[in-house]
């Protein structure tokens, strides 16, 4: 087991009253598995994909990695999830649009304390398994959806996480880019045996995964 949820509920405050987003969840996650979460907006799948994340602390209960409990209470046991067991792709790519492609690879190793040399042979090392070696010296704002998404796997790729969670990844691509996307993805899970969670509305999507889980109001259907 790599991943586990026991009875996590978080609620928001909405004109002095709680509104509970996430309803008591329980959760098994094994090595290797291809997870997609799918639900109608607002049933609180994005909000759980932040507490795996440890983005968002729930109002209760426990997640365990590895053989590890996660501390909500403790901002370095956050950190610690969030700089070494977990990496991200989001839709909206998240990259720093004045650096260059091979920065924005490299720039969470630098949070590490990793040397500037170690950390672009890494970036360099990801960007050719992704096929994008040809674009480390662009900027962001020159590269179509497309190739900011696979930047931005590559980005997941070079922190060398055992855990990838993906926020509606091809939320913002055509069908071309999506299959695209999707097909990297997929590869990544059989290939380097990444544990992949993601988040997304398309049925073509989510049919990629190993396995669909599907939400509504704050639980488990």
């Amino acid at each position: 087991m790599v991943l586990k949820l026991n009875n996590i509920y978080k609620s928001y405050s909405v004109g002095g009253s709680k509104i509970a987003v996430l309803n008591n969840i329980n959760l098994d996650i094994e090595k290797g598995d291809f997870i997609a979460i799918m639900g109608p907006s607002g049933c609180g799948k994005s909000t759980l994909l932040n507490i795996l994340g440890c983005i968002d602390i729930p109002d209760s209960g426990e997640y365990i990695i590895g053989d590890k409990e996660v501390n909500f209470k403790r901002l370095n046991s956050l950190s610690e999830v969030r700089n070494k067991k977990i990496s991200f792709v989001f839709q909206n790519f998240a990259l720093i649009k004045d650096f260059t492609v091979l920065d924005n690879v490299a720039l969470p190793l630098k949070f590490r304390g990793i040397s500037r040399k170690e950390r672009q042979r890494v970036a360099k090392k990801y960007l050719k398994e992704l096929e994008i070696e040809d674009l480390e010296s662009k900027s962001i704002r020159e590269l179509s959806g497309g190739q900011q998404q696979r930047v931005a796997i590559a980005r997941a790729l070079a922190q060398e996480t055992d855990i990838i969670l993906a926020d509606e990844p091809t939320g913002a691509l055509d069908e071309e880019n999506t299959n695209k996307i999707m097909n990297v993805l997929k590869e990544l899970n059989i290939k380097f045996g990444k544990t992949i969670i993601m988040v997304t509305h398309d049925k073509q999507v989510a049919d990629k995964a190993n396995h669909i889980l599907k939400m509504k109001d704050g639980m488990f259907i």
